[in-house]
């Protein structure tokens, strides 16, 4: 189990998407037929009581696939390079 997981499992037990199939939250893509699903995951989180806790836990583990907190990998990624300190 992941240790970032285990650690911090209380905020997963109210998550919204627990009431979905997991593989809402995992689209094979994001563009395409993907991005349909893309937003339905979205609008899950986007009501969602954890979402913060979610992307926290996502940012910090490094998730690399999924919808986490709202967001698609590639934002994770945006969001983590923009946390990053420039060196100078």
């Amino acid at each position: 189990m992941n240790r970032l997981y285990h650690e911090s499992e209380d905020w997963v037990r109210q998550g919204a998407c627990r009431q979905y199939d997991p593989e809402l939250f995992f689209p094979v893509s994001t563009a395409g037929p993907g991005s349909q699903t893309t937003s339905l995951a979205k609008a899950v989180c986007r009501s969602c009581p954890v979402r913060q806790e979610c992307l926290r836990w996502a940012l910090r583990a490094g998730e690399a696939d999924g919808v986490w907190g709202g967001t698609t990998p590639e934002e994770r990624r945006y969001m983590r390079r923009d946390l990053l300190p420039v060196a100078s």
